[in-house]
């Protein structure tokens, strides 16, 4: 797969301890693969965020796990139960997954593409409103 990297992306995944790494890699593709246009840049001065006519998702390493922040106020389904924090957050929940946990690719690139979707029909805020 082939996306613009931003160095500072990369900076912030190679600092990490390796099964880190491994995870912030392994989303870093999932996300690029949900469309191709999405692009990557670093707020809040070090956090890796993801973004395509929004935010779609931002990487947090923690002491024991890896969250990854889902931009999407709490509309897209979750029919496998990826979701592991903030079920009530009003602007993202968390996926946060730990050493040697498998990553369910298929379910996280489906909320992907579906925030994606919602961002470029206006975003969550406004799909929200107009419900």
């Amino acid at each position: 797969m082939s996306y613009v990297a931003d160095p500072r992306v990369d900076a912030y995944i190679d600092a990490l301890p390796a099964w880190q790494q491994e995870i912030c890699r392994r989303v870093r593709e999932l996300v690029h693969s949900a469309d191709p246009e999405v692009t990557e840049t670093v707020k809040r001065t070090v956090r890796p965020y993801f973004t395509l006519d929004g935010n779609v998702c931002a990487l947090l390493a923690a002491k024991d796990h890896v969250n990854v922040f889902l931009y999407d106020g709490a509309i897209v389904p979750d029919p496998e139960g990826i979701i592991t924090a903030g079920h009530d957050n009003k602007t993202a929940r968390t996926v946060a997954y730990r050493r040697d946990e498998a990553i369910n690719a298929p379910a996280l690139v489906a909320m992907f593409r579906q925030i994606i979707a919602n961002n470029r029909a206006g975003g969550w805020r406004k799909l929200k409103k107009n419900a």
